[in-house]
């Protein structure tokens, strides 16, 4: 068994981006700068068919750890295979640390699994509770965080608490989820989390529906949910640019399509002008985004995406594919979160001090 293991705690307290396993979003993480990178954390969703050691070996990450979630892949039935081991050796084998997720409706013998994933790493976790799903008031989410705990053999120190409030997909569903996030953060406070980070996502699982040769905003609820929270020391997750509800085996209409973020909003890009072939029309679109009031002051040198955007404005030649445009709007949107949170990126999650009494 090979054991991989760093020196000391990366410092990844900002942001915790919920991705899937595509190259498209691998591209992103690997042309992170340094700066950035020692402030993603990232966390991959994998299905039963996904390799992700084999996407790695191509697009390696430059984060200092990689989250993984399995929750989609079942327990075998064999005792000889285990699919978080397998990937502890496999990822220690390309020099990736592995941080193993922990879900609230894992077996006595995955938990166990990942405690042991956890101990060839970093020591660490990552504990994903869903409390629309998985638990309803704070006894339970007691109970259930102890059962996990206890069953991957890991103090709550050692483990990042994900707060994962799904999709919000309407301003008053975003006020609803709002409210049970007080809830869950209050409930929190009372255990020593090593960190403790909301997420959300409200991009819509189809764009197909959306007008097209147009720019068309989708709102950012999930950031607006976590900047009215307000919670000092709270960690910052989405899902990207993508939709916390997955349709898999639906297949798109693969127009050019860009997901730009801004503050408030993403402005959607879905481009069929121009004839037939994609450069000209991806083309077409790069030079309407750059010539756009939301495109940043710095200009290519916002983020290696934003460079790709602006070589594919000047020139025609190499619009891309599908998954360089995930890959471009993936690597804008981890430069804008990383531009709009306030860099405090060792701040702690820490229980409120008593009240001191007036003289």
């Amino acid at each position: 068994m090979s054991v991989f293991m760093r020196p000391g705690d990366a410092d990844d307290g900002v942001y915790r981006p919920i991705l899937r396993p595509r190259r498209g979003e691998l591209s992103a993480l690997h042309h992170l700068d340094a700066a950035a990178a020692r402030l993603v954390m990232p966390i991959v969703e994998l299905g039963s068919q996904d390799r992700l050691p084999q996407l790695i070996k191509q697009v390696p990450p430059r984060t200092t750890a990689v989250g993984v979630d399995l929750g989609a892949v079942p327990d075998p039935a064999g005792s000889l295979v285990s699919p978080p081991l397998d990937l502890a050796e496999e990822l220690a084998e390309l020099g990736v640390a592995m941080l193993p997720v922990l879900r609230a409706y894992d077996s006595s013998r995955r938990l166990s699994e990942h405690g042991l994933a956890a101990r060839m790493h970093l020591m660490r976790a990552v504990l994903r509770l869903q409390p629309h799903l998985d638990v309803r008031n704070s006894a339970e989410a007691t109970a259930t965080t102890s059962r996990l705990l206890t069953g991957a053999g890991l103090d709550p120190e050692r483990v990042d608490l994900l707060i994962d409030l799904a999709e919000t997909a309407c301003a008053a569903h975003a006020y609803r989820i709002e409210e049970r996030a007080r809830q869950v953060l209050r409930w929190a406070r009372t255990m020593p989390w090593r960190s403790v980070t909301v997420a959300a996502g409200a991009m819509p699982p189809n764009l197909d529906d959306l007008p097209a040769d147009e720019p068309v905003t989708v709102g950012r609820l999930d950031a607006q949910v976590w900047a009215r929270l307000k919670e000092p020391g709270v960690g910052y997750a989405d899902y990207g640019v993508t939709s916390p509800v997955r349709r898999n085996g639906v297949n798109h209409r693969q127009l050019p399509t860009l997901r730009y973020t801004t503050e408030r909003d993403w402005w959607i890009y879905r481009w069929a002008r121009r004839g037939g072939r994609s450069d000209d029309r991806c083309h077409d679109l790069c030079r309407t985004l750059v010539g756009s009031p939301h495109w940043p002051a710095e200009g290519a040198r916002f983020s290696w995406g934003d460079a790709e955007i602006a070589r594919r404005a000047r020139s025609a030649r190499g619009g891309g594919s599908p998954a360089s445009w995930i890959a471009w709007s993936t690597s804008h949107h981890i430069a804008h979160v990383l531009h709009s949170l306030t860099p405090e990126p060792s701040a702690s999650f820490s229980r409120p001090s008593k009240p001191r009494r007036r003289p």
